[in-house]
């Protein structure tokens, strides 16, 4: 007898699920641990928690959730245009900005083509290809970061797509500007260049990039940002791409008609004119940065210098770091699957969170 879940392609069976980070109430289940003892430094979000302009906003639309959402999201569109002084024909959202990045490889990828992403970059970009059944080109990092030439060198006659994490996740490193723009006047028009910003928000001034800019300049560019990280909307699932209108325009044929919910059309939107909680959140994370990393340095730890809202950083013996923090209420996200099995990543949090950390990764390592 034929086996049903045979006939699904092998590139679909060999995929292996993304592993979120481990929610607060798993663990107060598996080891009986209260939950309000547990902090979660595990999945990058906002320790200040959620815009209030976006919480007033979704009690706001509360009476009329039995109606469908606006599928073409026109007040979010609206407010982005503005922002961002773009044509709403050049916006596409998304259920998080992980929708948008699939909406690029469901556009651009198939049996027969490939895509490049650098070793340790996002686990997004090798299941949006693979999932469409490309072949994924991975060019080993370069200090732990983009190693912008070898991947250029890489890009072969079938490659449609070419993937940048700006800053990375899960190491925090940064592609500067120049370097960056370089690489897009090598590559041929023909391959897009999807460059991933979930956290531009938390880029120092110094090395700010206006990307939005090239867009004209290079017609093959996708850049997605998200409302998850900086204005502490995870958890309704808001992201968007700006690119070139007929990008956008292939995006949007497959995009699912109503993929942002009518609370994350309303919550994002008025986020993104809270500019104050923006502030109080990239202030908060750059003393928490600087709070962690000091006591990394105090346990004599390597780290990888991070641009983003978190650090990673190598410990002998990760998993059993990892676990002896779970045991001590303090989740944080090991990192192996990224081919960084001795790193562990840590978000940044609030200072008695980042401090509670510290104090249990000392026992951790010495337990």
């Amino acid at each position: 007898m034929i086996d049903a879940c045979e006939q699904s392609p092998s590139y679909i069976r060999e995929i292996a699920p993304y592993q979120p980070g481990k929610p607060i109430s798993e663990l107060a289940r598996e080891m009986g641990i209260d939950e309000a003892s547990i902090i979660k430094l595990a999945s990058n979000e906002n320790p200040l928690g959620s815009s209030p302009l976006a919480c007033r906003a979704i009690e706001g639309q509360l009476a009329g959730l039995a109606r469908y959402p606006d599928g073409s999201a026109y007040d979010l569109k609206q407010a982005l245009s503005v922002y961002y002084k773009l044509p709403q024909e050049q916006i596409v959202v998304g259920n998080g900005s992980n929708d948008v990045l699939e909406l690029a490889g469901r556009c651009f990828l198939h049996g027969g083509t490939s895509a490049v992403m650098s070793q340790h970059a996002f686990v997004v970009y090798h299941l949006a290809t693979q999932v469409a059944g490309a072949t994924r080109i991975e060019v080993p990092a370069k200090n732990y970061g983009h190693d912008l030439d070898a991947m250029v060198a890489a890009v072969r006659d079938d490659t449609r797509v070419l993937w940048i994490a700006n800053p990375n996740n899960p190491t925090g490193t940064l592609v500067r500007a120049e370097a960056l723009r370089a690489l897009l006047t090598k590559l041929p028009r023909a391959v897009v260049v999807v460059l991933d910003e979930a956290y531009n928000e938390y880029l120092p001034d110094a090395v700010q990039m206006n990307t939005v800019r090239w867009l004209n300049e290079f017609p093959n560019l996708i850049i997605t940002r998200t409302f998850s990280k900086a204005y502490g909307l995870a958890g309704v699932r808001v992201g968007y791409a700006l690119t070139h209108p007929e990008i956008a325009d292939l995006m949007n044929r497959v995009r699912q008609p109503f993929n942002v919910t009518t609370i994350g059309q309303a919550a994002a939107t008025a986020a993104l004119g809270d500019r104050e909680f923006v502030r109080r959140s990239v202030e908060v994370n750059a003393s928490g940065m600087r709070q962690i990393t000091d006591g990394l340095k105090r346990l004599q730890l390597d780290f990888i210098p991070s641009f983003g809202n978190f650090v990673s950083f190598r410990a002998a013996g990760a998993q059993q770091v990892y676990v002896r923090l779970l045991q001590r209420g303090v989740i944080v996200r090991p990192i192996g699957g990224y081919g960084m099995p001795e790193h562990l990543r840590v978000t940044v949090g609030l200072e008695s969170e980042n401090a509670r950390f510290l104090t249990a990764l000392q026992s951790a390592l010495h337990a």
